[in-house]
């Protein structure tokens, strides 16, 4: 057995892991990065970077469809699924060959193989053994299923549904959250029949009631069906498509079933445990300063409880190599890492929803207004409907800002400087938003909260 030693291991590639390593590594620290697959991980090889593809080819499509009513002679005759994939890999490969080259730059000694880890702060591969003064591990998380609900055939996962060589004729997706209403919308875009099923009273339901209810709308009138407040059942499957099965009796047919009820942490058969490191339903135990219990090992995303996103990961990764380094970096909430489900129309957020500010603050001591994209120029040219919405405390600070429409991901930023500087919406109201823009919906919220709107009555 060949012994190595570093100032830090990291067990995983993905999104935290890579962060931390190239962190580490601009610091001055001597890194090992062990990953058993490709450097990059779910967010770019199966999760975020190749779905996001598939949502572009399918906004493409959607312009396609309705170039005339712009003045542009267009015909729409399809999907070449064989082009979109080749499309979606050319994106991937050029993203993992940026990501090697700049792992290499920074002197990251990569070590290809799966991982243990044991004692004293060592990672075994095969019959080597990386000891570093800190681990971090940065394992990730796997597609969940349901008890019962077998995976294989006609039920698929995410990571099978990107690899699909056709576009089915009907999909019903189980689970209503991120991962379900974007594959709803691609589907649809690309001509499919999508029935959604949710076990919550609405799509999205981990977002502003506001939110989950317009795009509740909006899937109306794209004719995505969705059935909430019932629960799976069971599903039967042929070599032609599945029955599924629901409590309330309904039997659904498809081609595909996908199965889209969140992720777990990869956290089994890793020597965790053993090595002292306490996990709870699989997540692994951190402090606020995302310490483990055993002494000098760090956790980093997916396996940390809390959001699953890729940015939450990254913003890990380098807290904890310069906690690593004594840096004393300064801990962000997950209250303020902003959310964007990236379907037509998206959802973006950060901060409290309405409910959550009501029950930490009052419901008489919150004030909240809504702005209708209908009212903003950018969004009516490029045909979008949604809204904003901005809660603030009474005589306080912004605490939660919410956006629906296309394209509202790129005003999260926005937001979420709002809500972690505790800004007064009469802090804002002062600025200007370029005209005409999407962030003018925005700021007319932050206009109106001050008491001085501009295209609100």
């Amino acid at each position: 057995m060949s012994a190595h030693d570093f100032d830090l291991v990291v067990l995983g590639g993905g999104s935290g892991g890579y962060a931390a390593a190239l962190r580490a590594a601009e610091l001055g620290r001597s890194v090992a990065l062990v990953e058993k697959d490709k450097l990059g991980g779910t967010c770019l090889h199966r999760g975020c970077i190749p779905t996001k593809a598939l949502l572009h080819t399918a906004e493409v499509a959607e312009h396609a469809r309705h170039a005339a009513s712009v003045g542009v002679r267009a015909v729409f005759e399809g999907i070449d699924m064989s082009a979109v994939t080749a499309y979606r890999e050319g994106i991937v490969a050029k993203k993992l060959k940026g990501l090697e080259g700049l792992i290499k730059a920074r002197g990251v000694t990569v070590v290809a193989g799966s991982g243990r880890l044991g004692a004293d702060r060592t990672v075994h591969v095969g019959d080597d053994a990386y000891t570093g003064t800190a681990v971090v591990l940065a394992t990730g998380s796997h597609s969940r299923s349901l008890p019962g609900l077998d995976i294989g055939g006609r039920v698929i996962t995410s990571e099978q549904a990107l690899a699909l060589a056709e576009v089915p004729d009907r999909v019903v997706i189980l689970g209503g959250g991120v991962i379900g209403v974007e594959f709803a919308s691609v589907w649809s875009s690309f001509g499919a029949e999508v029935t959604i099923v949710e076990a919550l009273a609405h799509l999205a339901p981990n977002e502003d009631e506001a939110l989950s209810k317009g795009l509740e709308r909006a899937f109306r009138k794209r004719g995505i069906a969705y059935r909430l407040g019932v629960r799976f059942q069971g599903v039967e499957q042929t070599d032609a498509g599945v029955s599924v099965s629901l409590e309330d009796g309904a039997v659904l047919e498809a081609d595909y079933l996908l199965v889209a009820v969140g992720r777990g942490p990869a956290t089994d058969g890793l020597g965790f445990e053993e090595a002292g490191v306490t996990l709870d339903r699989g997540f692994v135990v951190t402090d606020d300063r995302l310490r483990t219990s055993a002494p000098g090992v760090w956790a980093v995303g997916d396996i940390v409880p809390g959001l699953q996103l890729a940015h939450r990961g990254f913003q890990h990764g380098i807290f904890v190599a310069e906690e690593i380094a004594g840096l004393d970096p300064v801990v962000v909430p997950e209250s303020l890492v902003p959310r964007v489900t990236y379907s037509s129309p998206e959802l973006a957020s950060v901060g409290l929803t309405h409910a959550q500010a009501a029950a930490e603050h009052g419901a008489d001591a919150i004030v909240a207004h809504e702005y209708n994209l209908a009212g903003n120029g950018k969004s009516e040219i490029i045909g979008t409907g949604g809204l904003v919405k901005v809660i603030r405390r009474k005589d306080g600070p912004v605490v939660g800002v919410h956006l629906l429409g296309d394209r509202v991901g790129e005003l999260i930023t926005e937001g979420q400087l709002a809500v972690a500087w505790e800004a007064h919406p009469e802090d804002i109201a002062p600025f200007i938003h370029a005209h005409p823009t999407q962030s003018e919906a925005l700021g007319e919220a932050f206009l109106a909260l001050a008491g001085k709107p501009l295209h609100t009555l």
